[in-house]
């Protein structure tokens, strides 16, 4: 992401960028998302028993194996069409979980995380602004109701680029603090000019309380030289409107040893920050790097850096940003390894989308999965893949146009909403009626079995049928006029039962 383009313009101007791409194409038929996209009728995936969503859709391609017990994770800042918000999916593209936004905060950064050993999901919500967010965080349980709202403390507020939950249960969030008074003539900008700064704070999560703060600039000793920025400062930039965003914070995580590893965009550089004093430890990549880089191991423009144990790290290399010409042909998600002994890094893998020019001017993500697979999280291009461990294309996902996913993620999840299942019936122009069944973020159901009676307290079994999709339709040769759905798992017992509705 960049400063000098509105998100909104940026996401569409990335829309743009991807629409040959996507003609392209790749071999293998698509496992349709629902019956809104198979029919050709909608941009929107809409739901009579839930019309109050209004989901993008999202058209999956499969070319090999990939387990059915995973989920994908996305959000859809601004989806163009229908409702933004936090989207979970399966891996045909069909829904499982919309939390949508509201109209005054935008969700972001959507993942499911642990904390104290139980699965939680998390995420973003605020507003965007000028490239980066300010709001605060949020961790909500298995039955999708919240549980933590995490602020930033010192009059900075949470940014969406980054929130980890970290092995000692404590929270990981970026943040950006305007700075005045700064020389900016070095970069040919004003002596005293306006500038952002990359901000991390690791914060105690039961009792909210700050444990760390790290700042990339300091007026006196500033940890991060102005001048290792390759983000050019344009003219009207620096100024009070539009300070200047030297250094981009986009990620933070803890290394095994309990320190900092941090990305900064815009200086194409990861550091360790030491845990005991906010020192650099080292820089890999950028102008200034510690590390001598070894064929394709080189990056630019990146995202969503990932330590993994000692000496290993995993990157979203962009390759480009939307306000200067591309560095890379395409981009890729690298896995590097690096020797904090020698100074080298070299590269182990890299993956690009074999079948399309992806270039990916914002947003990103590389996750490992288990067995040394791959999932890439393309950002603004509005896709995401996953690659086998030797680089084969496992799935190819795109997203409807005008929607796009800051991240993306494969995880396990079992969702028990606390809300009831949602049902709706119709007269069906052949005899008796069609009964719609949906239950927003719940796994485990496997049949829908209808009730049907004269009243609302009399109801008996009239039919029943496989879950096929959010909403699965149910035929039965009844008229009611009052209808109840049953959400029954693999064997056979019940879940939960739906209020009573009376047909439309």
């Amino acid at each position: 992401m960049a400063e000098r383009i509105s998100r909104r313009r940026l996401l569409g101007l990335a829309g743009a960028s991807a629409a040959g791409a996507a003609g392209a194409g790749l071999a293998g038929r698509p496992a349709l998302a629902d019956a809104a996209w198979a029919a050709g009728t909608s941009d929107l995936l809409n739901f009579v028993s839930r019309p109050d969503l209004k989901i993008p859709p999202i058209k999956v391609r499969r070319h090999g194996p990939v387990s059915g017990s995973r989920y994908i994770f996305l959000d859809v800042p601004y989806s163009g069409p229908g409702h933004g918000g936090t989207l979970i999916v399966d891996s045909a593209g069909r829904p499982v979980w919309f939390g949508p936004n509201t109209a005054t905060e935008h969700k972001m950064d959507f993942n499911a995380q642990t904390l104290n050993g139980e699965p939680v999901l998390t995420w973003w919500q605020g507003l965007v602004v000028q490239g980066h967010g300010e709001g605060e965080v949020v961790i909500a349980d298995s039955s999708y109701r919240v549980k933590r709202i995490i602020k930033a403390h010192h009059g900075v507020k949470a940014d969406l680029h980054e929130f980890v939950i970290t092995p000692r249960n404590t929270a990981l969030i970026s943040a950006y603090r305007t700075h005045s008074g700064v020389d900016l003539t070095a970069l040919g900008g004003p002596a005293s000019g306006y500038l952002f700064s990359g901000v991390f704070q690791e914060i105690d999560i039961a009792t909210g309380d700050l444990i760390f703060e790290w700042d990339s600039y300091d007026p006196v000793h500033p940890p991060v030289a102005l001048t290792e920025t390759y983000q050019p400062l344009d003219p009207g930039f620096g100024t009070q409107a539009q300070p200047f965003d030297q250094f981009h914070i986009n990620s933070i995580d803890t290394d095994a040893n309990g320190d900092y590893i941090v990305s900064g965009r815009h200086t194409w550089t990861i550091y360790k920050i030491s845990r005991t004093d906010g020192s650099i430890q080292w820089r890999l990549n950028g102008k200034n790097s510690d590390f001598t880089m070894g064929e394709g191991a080189t990056f630019a423009w990146q995202h969503h850096v990932r330590p993994h144990g000692h000496g290993k790290l995993t990157i979203f290399d962009n390759g480009a940003t939307p306000s200067v010409p591309a560095t890379e042909p395409r981009s890729r998600a690298l896995e590097l390894a690096f020797d904090e002994t020698t100074r080298r890094a070299t590269l182990v893998r890299a993956f690009v989308h074999p079948g399309a020019r992806v270039l990916a001017k914002a947003l990103g993500s590389a996750q490992i999965l288990p067995g040394n697979e791959m999932f890439v999280g393309w950002g603004a291009v509005r896709r995401f893949s996953q690659f086998g461990a030797e680089g084969k294309l496992l799935l190819d996902a795109q997203m409807v146009s005008g929607a796009s996913s800051y991240r993306g993620f494969s995880k396990p999840w079992t969702g028990h909403p606390v809300e009831l299942p949602a049902v709706a019936a119709r007269y069906r122009s052949g005899g008796g009626a069609k009964v719609y069944a949906s239950w927003n973020g719940a796994t485990e159901v496997a049949t829908w079995t209808v009730l049907a009676g004269t009243s609302a307290t009399a109801l008996t079994r009239a039919g029943a049928r496989p879950r096929t999709g959010f909403e699965t339709v149910i035929t039965v040769p009844v008229t009611g006029p009052y209808f109840a759905v049953q959400a029954n798992d693999a064997a056979g017992h019940a879940l939960a039962t739906s209020e009573a509705v009376r047909i439309g």
